[in-house]
């Protein structure tokens, strides 16, 4: 059995998200799930993903499932890339993949370019008042905070300017009661000319990621956001990681386009 390590929403290695990708042979059902997550726990990238085939003629090809190395979470944006480029780059899968996924169904289509579109449930918004601390423990003033929704389950917080942004140096334990998953911080370009709308971090204690490189499921929340603040359903977001990554957006209703490169950088034999 194959290990993939695929770094995510980038086009070079060593930058954007990496994620580990394993193909299980098996098409009638996964690994014992103490299995899935020791392997997720050995690779300690924010996500590992597990896909395996699935019988012809149904809704969707591949089945998907994504681990933190604490937890197995409902949907991961660049593990879903890393598994659509493998399948992709290897011959294993042509045209677009659909993966059956705890989000329902989610489709992968590749570009000439070698780019990937993933194609995601918008995250359903609603304001809610800052809780209690949140100021303290992000190390910023919230302007706006919005639940995400079970999917993501994050709250969304706007910040004053990009450069808030970029200093954020919040206290993860004390973050990490403040929602299921985590936090997205986040606020508006201060150039849009430098090629982005929208500027991003991600932070998820509850799961192991302290910070997340690049988010691709924060996004199903940022675009909503953003497209009704700036006017419109395309948009461009900069998560500024220490591994930046950049995620290009469409908005449809209650679908959100993500759209991403990606890169492997890594292929090794798995003996456990």
């Amino acid at each position: 059995m194959r290990i993939r390590i695929v770094d995510a929403f980038t086009d070079r290695p060593f930058s954007g998200n990496p994620a580990g990708v394993v193909l299980l042979n098996d098409a009638d059902a996964f690994q014992d799930d103490t299995w899935l997550q020791n392997i997720a726990l050995e690779v300690n990238h924010s996500e590992t993903a597990f896909a395996r085939p699935l019988p012809e003629g149904g809704e969707a090809d591949w089945a998907l499932r994504w681990f933190t190395p604490a937890a197995e979470v409902a949907m991961c944006g660049h593990a879903t890339l890393a598994t659509a480029h493998v399948l992709h780059t290897t011959g294993t899968h042509e045209g677009p993949v659909r993966f059956a996924t705890r989000s329902g169904v989610l489709v992968a289509t590749p570009a000439e370019d070698g780019s990937v579109t993933l194609d995601f449930p918008t995250a359903p918004l609603t304001r809610v008042d800052p809780p209690d601390g949140l100021a303290e423990a992000l190390g910023a003033d919230p302007l706006t905070v919005l639940d995400t929704g079970p999917n993501v389950g994050d709250l969304l917080v706007e910040v004053a300017d990009e450069k808030t942004v970029h200093g954020l140096g919040p206290d993860l334990r004390a973050l990490a009661a403040h929602s299921e998953r985590g936090v997205i911080a986040t606020a508006r370009a201060d150039d849009p000319d430098r090629g982005y709308d929208f500027v991003s971090r991600c932070f998820f204690p509850n799961v192991g990621v302290d910070e997340d490189p690049v988010t691709g499921s924060a996004h199903t929340a940022l675009a909503p956001f953003w497209s009704a603040r700036l006017g419109s359903p395309r948009l461009t977001g900069l998560q500024a990681s220490h591994r930046p990554g950049r995620v290009r957006t469409e908005l449809h209703g209650d679908r959100t386009l993500l759209t991403g490169r990606a890169v492997t950088v890594i292929e090794g034999e798995l003996l456990a």
